[in-house]
């Protein structure tokens, strides 16, 4: 199984475990305090530190994906959602550079055509 491994696809793996055990950390933190979870939410606690983390790994996986996929689709200024991320929100950079990678794949084929 390694030896069909690259190195993206171990630093995603990565990025997994660090998902994993993260979020986990705080969920476990949280059953040992005997704390609501919903009510965590919203008067703060190892709740929100779980889905602090849980966003957070979503957000590098889904850079990493966006700089790579920019680069294999020769898409310009692919690190400009990444950066935008930072400015706005990853929930609005990341479907943006889905559909703006969906262009450029329509486009593509269109040229090969």
């Amino acid at each position: 199984m390694t030896r069909h491994l690259t190195p993206l696809a171990i630093a995603y793996l990565v990025i997994a475990v660090v998902g994993l055990v993260g979020t986990w950390w705080f969920n476990a933190l949280a059953i040992v305090q005997m704390n609501d979870f919903v009510t965590d939410l919203v008067t703060s606690g190892p709740a929100v530190s779980s889905i602090t983390v849980d966003l957070l790994v979503v957000a590098v996986a889904g850079s990493v994906f966006i700089l790579m996929e920019a680069r294999r689709l020769r898409m310009r200024f692919g690190w400009l959602y990444v950066v935008g991320s930072a400015l706005t929100a990853f929930a609005f950079t990341f479907p943006l550079f889905l559909a703006m990678r969906q262009r450029r794949i329509t486009e593509l084929a269109r040229a090969q055509s």
